[in-house]
């Protein structure tokens, strides 16, 4: 049996009475988009952190001026916070996003339990992005660029997994209102970050102006 039971997500029964979910165009392409920059980011920040380890004195690419310097970030101990690079975490966990988005984009219903699953990694992943959001403004005092495409496209990939994972509870009257707003939520999200970034070094902006 198949049941609509939002304009982006079809849920289906199997013979095994396992639900079996397929998802729309538009949050399979969104996806597969935000694994393909995820996955980018973190095997360039890979070579980069190579290349450091072959030569202490090389330059990253990403490092353009005193704030938006990956170099600078890059040494620190947080960006091993389990004792290997950061990156390596990121290659592994949108290697799992881009295969997803690419098995959605071909309409193939995935179990329920896999949406679910995913939501909750994409959650901790969430949790560890703020964690380095955190630190790079507070504690390190630069930013990588590389790692700030990854912040951008976590929170939109934890709104779209959890919006498929949850489907079936748009009933609810909380996850209704969440579902509606879910969007200008992360809006806000994306403005405060910056604004964040703009109050921390504004002493470095306002020489620019």
């Amino acid at each position: 049996m198949t049941v609509s039971v939002s304009d982006e997500v079809t849920a289906t029964s199997t013979p095994a009475g396992e639900t079996a979910v397929s998802v729309g165009r538009a949050s399979a392409l969104w996806i597969l988009i935000a694994g393909v920059l995820g996955f980018a980011s973190a095997f360039t920040l890979t070579l980069e952190k190579i290349e450091i380890l072959i030569n202490p004195a090389y330059v990253p690419s990403c490092s353009i001026n005193p704030v938006l310097s990956c170099g600078s970030v890059m040494v620190t101990h947080q960006a091993s916070a389990f004792g290997f690079p950061n990156p390596l975490i990121g290659i592994v966990a949108f290697t799992v996003v881009v295969v997803t988005g690419v098995l959605a984009l071909a309409k193939v219903a995935l179990p329920r339990w896999y949406w679910t699953g995913l939501s909750v990694g994409t959650l901790l992943g969430v949790a560890f992005v703020h964690w380095l959001i955190f630190q790079s403004l507070y504690r390190i005092g630069a930013l990588c660029p590389y790692c700030m495409v990854v912040w951008a496209v976590t929170i939109p990939l934890l709104v779209v997994v959890a919006t498929i994972a949850l489907a079936p509870q748009t009933g609810n009257a909380v996850t209704r209102v969440v579902h509606q707003w879910r969007w200008s939520l992360v809006a806000l999200w994306f403005t405060a970050v910056i604004l964040l970034i703009l109050v921390r070094f504004w002493n470095y902006w306002s020489t620019l102006l």
